[in-house]
């Protein structure tokens, strides 16, 4: 239930000295909200710690990415995705839209912030 930071200390994925929990993955299936706004991002927020609303239902209401049906990206290749983005995004553990891990804080991008889950790694 714990979720998971945007930043962590293992910055590559092939590195061993972690908790070994993620395997290396070439490509994730990946949903994200995306807000220009940071107190838009930060309503969103509120809704997935506090109200514990699914993260696809979130999404639905706030993204204003095209990706807004859930916030669904579909499979993501590595190298397809913006730095920070991708860097946050390989960080995280595979969850479900009902008991998300997800990124927190908001990562920041030229497109605007946004909270970041996975849902496979291959």
């Amino acid at each position: 239930m714990g979720k998971k930071k945007s930043a962590p200390q293992t910055k590559d994925p092939d590195d061993k000295k972690g908790k070994g929990k993620l395997k290396p993955a070439n490509s994730i299936l990946v949903r994200h909200i995306l807000c220009e706004k940071h107190a838009k991002i930060m309503e969103a927020m509120k809704e997935l710690k506090e109200e514990k609303v699914p993260f696809n239902k979130v999404a639905e209401k706030y993204s204003e990415d095209k990706a807004k049906a859930g916030g669904s990206l579909g499979w993501m290749n590595r190298g397809s995705m913006v730095g920070t983005f991708q860097d946050a995004a390989f960080a995280l553990e595979p969850s479900t839209v009902t008991s998300p891990n997800y990124t927190d804080p908001p990562v920041k991008t030229n497109f605007g912030y946004h909270i970041i889950m996975v849902e496979g790694r291959k």
